[in-house]
């Protein structure tokens, strides 16, 4: 039996003020928060505990006792959410290098792109730079187009000389260039200054080139030497450099919008949750309140057709809530007295009534909101070798240009050679720039990520995404991943000298401390008889084999054989009686009071209707299941046999999990763990994908890299293939950016001149480089519907 020991995180709360503060100001009317239930307090010296250096402050005794049983959990889960939480929809960063942090919009200082908010909001306005970008790109369009024409077509409409079109179309190009084009320079700039080349530093130097090029030969044609000019004038690029701005600002419009897309599954998520919710005050009576207000334990009743406002458990009514929109389950869920719900979902059925036990960033669906947001800002392995290219990219494009330059100026054509070497160089320097390098991967984990979220399946990081299609062995723990994981009360077997009702009685009172649902059937059955609980002292939990404290004087023990073991409590006599309740696939703990075996307690736990399915699934995927459970060897066998597992462990310990993990990984596998407590922690988080059921633990959910919302394995198979859709999908951007970039340089170098006579006009090499972007974002966002 696997026993584990968990606080009731039902009332977890994270933000408090620092040690030093709190050491300074603890007398103050300063506001607190809670650590257990989240509430605002003042410092109150006889509600305050001391761990680790810092000071906690508490609302009542209650939560002062849940903080006392196990400060670990509460401290370092507050320090942890905290320290990921503060940023949020504060901070900008760069959507291809999510180090890059700033409270403010702007520019990424190593690649140039547009920074965008960590965490997207419902309200938030219109993409400043997408503004600011369409404006320039519509005020001077008319002048870009107005300019290429008198290029194309000036000959006819100044025949008196080329001196005058030059005048005019310098007057109209350089708006479009020093305004339209200001963000770009500023950007080039920026980049040399900060020694980080990149896609601005090409589009800058090109454009400059262009630019100042035909300044000179238009204002001082003299300085150019004969070999510039072409029928004794020297040619211009007004209409280059304008119509490159123009396309650049036209691709950043398309591709400022496309990215936005990929933050829709997170807006999508944040529009789920109601503005309101309607409390039940103490006198009976109903008022409307902004969810804001909301605390926890305040009654809160839900109409039919309203939306659950937070986290709670039902007190009053019976109905079915449509949990679709969080889990991607289907069918509505049938709620009664005491099963959870969660925040945002929606009441189909009749009214209900439930009280509040997780509030504000607590809730299942702002934690999901910030795993998704957190996942799609890190970083996939895959773009390491992205980043290693684009580093060195730049400067060999400059080096390209140069030497395209001096090879057409030297070697090319008589008459024009230098002419082409310019075209042929500003052509190299504007088509290479390495966007849609940059892009290939980011924007495919963000549209993964998105799409996972609305089907349930909340991945920690892109490398868990990379890493899911590679698993060949999976590791599964029984209670709540094989099986519902809401165990009922079987039977009780009492000892020589015990009768039932006090084996029952003891068990219940020592196991109220723990969350496990082997505990809370236990709990759930005393308190169907009306039995009196005694408040456990010195709890503690053997992780893995059970729980030990004291209960009215004596010391008891509740778990597996193991523990009974540990305890030098002789178990044999009720042997036989346990193995056949685990022969029926029952899980089996044994009690000791005072080192005395007390008797047994058999708790009963269905598998789950889709386990069989998904088990089916993933063998037909080539992957190997095996179950580690710390239930007795017997029970393990009766489920392995029901669900045709060939290879099983039973009576297992935390430590044997992971030591379980690290063996098949030496002998080359590639190991995943699927588990829902606190002792499956420790493999989740060394196998190559730790899976945590959404209905576990807190502590299992924090220490896997796949989070499946409603605990359902048959979500393991379309993870794997989410995954091998997304590492295909960034394997098409990256193959894409690559040949791109391989094709596109040689051709603009003139690689066809001597078979076409024709050059890749710089114009034409801006287009191509703005849709290149544009491109990889498309084909990213096809993931989305996959």
């Amino acid at each position: 039996m696997t026993q584990d020991t968990h606080h009731d995180h039902s009332h977890t709360g994270h933000a408090h003020a620092d040690a030093e503060t709190d050491k300074q100001s603890s007398t103050t009317d300063k506001p607190y928060t809670d650590i257990v239930c989240g509430m605002k307090v003042k410092a109150d010296p006889q509600k305050t505990r001391a761990y680790e250096d810092e000071n906690y402050y508490f609302c009542s005794a209650g939560c002062m006792d849940k903080f006392d049983a196990n400060p670990a959990s509460y401290a370092h889960k507050e320090s942890s959410e905290t320290k990921q939480d503060a940023p949020e929809g504060t901070m900008y960063t760069c959507p291809m290098h999510p180090e890059i942090r700033q409270p403010a919009p702007g520019s990424c200082p190593i690649c140039g792109m547009s920074l965008e908010p960590v965490m997207p909001t419902l309200d938030e306005e219109e993409n400043p730079e997408l503004v600011d970008f369409r404006r320039r790109f519509w005020w001077t369009l008319p002048l870009t187009v107005i300019v290429t024409t008198l290029a194309m077509a000036g000959h006819s409409l100044f025949p008196q000389g080329i001196s005058h079109q030059n005048l005019i179309e310098f007057a109209l190009s350089t708006p479009v260039v020093l305004w339209a084009g200001w963000p770009f320079f500023v950007r080039c700039i920026h980049s040399i200054a900060k020694r980080s080349p990149n896609m601005w530093t090409l589009i800058g130097l090109g454009v400059s080139a262009a630019y100042l090029y035909s300044v000179i030969a238009t204002l001082v044609p003299d300085f150019f030497p004969a070999a510039m000019s072409v029928h004794g004038n020297v040619g211009v690029y007004f209409e280059a450099a304008a119509v490159i701005v123009s396309l650049t600002l036209l691709g950043q419009i398309l591709e400022l919008k496309a990215r936005s897309q990929t933050s829709a599954a997170i807006k999508s998520l944040l529009g789920l949750s109601p503005k309101t919710a309607r409390r039940i005050r103490e006198d009976g009576s109903e008022e409307d309140i902004p969810l804001n207000n909301v605390h926890i334990d305040d009654k809160l009743r839900v109409r039919p057709g309203e939306k659950v406002p937070v986290d709670g458990v039902v007190e009053e009514g019976e109905s079915a809530i449509d949990e679709s929109m969080l889990t991607g389950e289907p069918m509505p869920v049938s709620k009664r007295v005491g099963d959870k719900v969660i925040g945002a979902t929606l009441n189909t059925g009749g009214s209900l009534v439930i009280r509040s036990e997780k509030i504000g960033s607590q809730t299942m669906l702002s934690q999901i909101v910030q795993m998704v947001s957190q996942a799609q800002r890190s970083r996939a392995p895959m773009q390491r070798l992205a980043d290693q290219v684009a580093r060195y990219f730049v400067l060999v494009v400059v080096s390209i240009a140069v030497l395209t330059l001096l090879g057409w100026g030297l070697f090319g054509p008589e008459q024009p050679s230098w002419v082409f070497g310019f075209v042929t160089a500003v052509s190299v320097l504007i088509i290479a720039c390495p966007c849609a390098l940059g892009l290939a991967t980011p924007m495919s984990i963000m549209a993964a990520t998105g799409r996972a979220a609305t089907q349930g399946m909340l991945f920690r990081d892109a490398a868990a995404i990379e890493d899911m299609r590679k698993v060949d062995t999976l590791i599964v723990d029984k209670t709540g991943t094989l099986t519902q994981g809401k165990p009922t009360f079987d039977r009780i077997v009492a000892a020589k000298g015990m009768d039932e009702t006090t084996v029952l009685q003891i068990a219940a009172s020592i196991d109220q401390g723990s969350e496990h649902p082997l505990a809370h059937a236990i709990v759930a059955e005393a308190r169907e008889r009306k039995l009196t609980l005694t408040k456990p002292e010195n709890f503690e939990s053997a992780s893995g084999i059970g729980v030990r404290g004291s209960v009215d004087g004596k010391r008891i023990a509740l778990g597996n054989t193991a523990l009974m073991d540990e305890e030098k409590v002789d178990w044999q006599p009720l042997s036989q009686a346990a193995e056949e309740l685990r022969s029926e696939g029952a899980s089996v703990m044994y009690l000791a009071a005072d080192g005395a075996l007390a008797g047994l307690i058999a708790v009963s736990d269905p598998i789950k209707a889709t386990t069989e399915e998904a088990l089916t699934t993933l063998r037909d995927a080539g992957i190997n299941v095996i179950m580690a459970t710390g239930d007795g060897v017997t029970t393990a066998k009766s489920v392995a046999a029901k669900l045709q597992i060939e290879e099983f462990y039973g009576e297992v310990k935390p430590q044997d999990k992971l030591a379980l993990v690290e063996r098949l990984q030496k002998e080359g596998k590639i190991v995943a763990m699927a588990g829902d407590g606190i002792n499956d922690a420790p493999a989740l988080a060394r196998a190559i994908v730790g899976i945590a059921m959404g209905t576990g633990t807190d502590v299992a959910i924090n220490s896997a890299h796949l989070t499946l919302i409603k605990g359902d394995l048959r979500a393991i198979a379309q993870a794997r293939n989410l995954s091998l859709e997304t590492v295909r999908n960034m394997h098409q951007n990256l193959g894409f950016a690559f040949i791109y970039n391989s094709l596109g340089i040689p051709l603009a170098a003139g690689l066809l001149y001597p078979f076409t006579g024709h050059l890749l006009s710089p114009m034409i090499a801006a287009l191509a480089m703005s849709l290149s972007s544009v491109s990889v974002i498309v084909n990213a966002l096809r993931l989305r519907s996959k």
